[in-house]
């Protein structure tokens, strides 16, 4: 199962778990999964069907830019990360 990273201003909705393994496929059945566990969490990853504004996901090492349809492997980690700009 994958194993997702819950970053720490999220985590107090989240029941304080850092981390969890969730029985998914992409990255939109692992925040389907995680608004079942903790209702309301889907608000802070998920804005309709895209990521929230701000938001950027991590598949293991590498930064994605397919949002909630990226496929996930069993054995991969899943990081939700603040975007970020400049230049």
């Amino acid at each position: 199962m994958p194993r997702v990273f819950i970053p720490p201003p999220l985590q107090k909705h989240a029941d304080g778990h850092r981390e969890l393994d969730i029985d998914a496929t992409t990255v939109g059945g692992v925040i389907d999964e995680l608004e079942r566990r903790f209702p309301g969490l889907v608000n802070r990853l998920r804005d309709g069907e895209d990521l929230r504004s701000g938001l950027m996901v991590a598949v293991d090492s590498t930064m994605t830019d397919r949002g909630l349809l990226q496929e996930l492997t069993p054995d991969c980690e899943v990081h939700f990360l603040p975007s970020v700009g400049g230049g």
